[in-house]
């Protein structure tokens, strides 16, 4: 018989994909001027190669999910299989203490101390943990926008029904101008009773990156905990911890990380742990150990482990040349639809608002029609987006996403804005 350890070596030795050696090359040859690479198209379709996808669609709604690299994927599947041979001594002996090494290379991605650091399944699960967790009394408020996740407004609702707290939404402005504008929407909002903020980093409505840092130090100066929805944000464009100075940060690693589907991660700052509870009751002994936000009972080792697949391919391909890319792609195709008077922008292009994603309107075509519209006649994938003071369809491409297919889009799209979808 195989000894376990042995078993594993022999499994970990065959994680490693042939895309990851011609990704070293490609990025040893590109060298550091990342605009340069960001239109270099040889190199990017280099980048495509290590990814499995359907070439019979355009997936341009990563900021809703995006497919993982092939060594992600096999990664996964290797270990489940490895996994399923005992799974009491392969998953839980052997793959489950590999989540230490996944928590310390997040931790290095996000600026953060280990210890500060829980691998969680998604966004969601981390934010709850969080807005379901602070303290609160009745009458008390939590103060976010009317352009934040569903899920979370769903979170504060239950919240409310539950502890009979109150939610207060400020308006803010698609694609706002400067940063000021949301800083002093979250300001108006504060009221004795704000006992929680929660901004998203980057408004999944529109890919607007927000001033976390000026929200958090809003926060701090009226005692109030601010709780950052970084979905969108992370692995996305380069920040570390200390870029936002936040107490609290949820995101989903299966968006612009590429990770496998249902992986997160949850940060909060480690004098605050003791006093957070989890959504899932720990023993006592881990009131002050990050890991009691992990406590969710059996689970497949695999998908936590395989994040570091995902880590190794982002840390080769490099953040700032990911981002320069992803802004590249989005000028591309935005460029081309500028001279349309019927054609709305709900995103700042500018680079210090927003990096990948943008929410475009072609008025008087709704948004549903336009996407399905999109999907039918040039299998374009993107996100409708519906909301009282603006409408569109959010467009993310992502790293294996090609000039042929953004210009596909835009030739669609000025179609659309010229003629019509009928």
């Amino acid at each position: 018989m195989t000894h376990p350890s042995s078993a594993t070596a022999t499994a970990s030795a065959a994680f490693r994909d042939s895309a990851l050696d011609l990704l070293d090359v490609q990025v040893g040859a590109a060298g550091s001027d990342f605009q340069a690479s960001a239109e270099d198209e040889e190199f990017w379709l280099g980048v495509r190669d290590a990814f499995t996808l359907d070439e019979n669609v355009i997936n341009f709604n990563n900021g809703g999910c995006s497919p993982s690299p092939r060594v992600v994927a096999e990664s996964l599947k290797q270990q489940i299989d490895f996994a399923n041979k005992g799974p009491s001594i392969f998953m839980w002996r052997e793959l489950d203490p590999k989540i230490e090494d996944v928590r310390k290379r997040l931790a290095k991605l996000f600026g953060a101390d280990a210890k500060e650091i829980a691998i969680t399944r998604n966004a969601s699960e981390s934010l709850m943990t969080c807005l379901f967790s602070l303290p609160m009394s009745e009458a008390d408020e939590i103060l976010t926008t009317t352009h934040d996740y569903p899920r979370m407004i769903n979170a504060i609702r239950q919240r409310e029904r539950r502890d009979g707290v109150k939610m207060v939404q400020v308006e803010v402005p698609p694609a706002p101008q400067t940063h000021k504008e949301i800083v002093e929407a979250f300001e108006r909002g504060i009221t004795s009773k704000t006992k929680i903020i929660l901004v998203s980093h980057v408004t999944f409505t529109t890919g607007d990156i927000n001033p976390v840092r000026e929200v958090c130090e809003l926060g701090r100066r009226h005692g109030i905990p601010v709780v950052v929805d970084g979905a969108h944000a992370f692995a996305h464009f380069p920040f570390k911890q200390e870029d936002l100075t936040c107490d609290y940060f949820g995101t989903s690693l299966h968006k612009w990380l590429m990770a496998p589907v249902g992986t997160g991660m949850l940060y909060v700052r480690r004098p605050l742990i003791e006093d957070l509870w989890a959504l899932m009751a720990p023993g006592p002994t881990q009131d002050a150990d990050i890991r009691k936000f992990e406590e969710i009972g059996t689970h497949q080792a695999a998908v936590h482990n395989a994040i570091g697949e995902a880590l190794t391919f982002h840390e080769m391909l490099g953040g700032e040349r990911k981002a320069a890319r992803l802004r590249y792609l989005k000028s591309r195709w935005t460029d081309q639809l500028r001279e349309f008077n019927n054609v709305k922008f709900h995103t700042n292009l500018h680079e210090a608002h927003s990096c990948g994603i943008c929410t475009v309107e072609i008025e008087g075509i709704k948004p549903g029609d336009l996407a399905t519209w999109l999907e039918a006649k040039h299998q374009v994938v993107v996100a409708p987006i519906e909301y009282a003071n603006f409408s569109g369809i959010r467009v993310s491409p992502q790293v294996y996403s090609t000039i042929g297919e953004v210009d596909r889009f835009a030739d669609a799209m000025t179609h659309a804005a010229s003629t019509g979808i009928s």
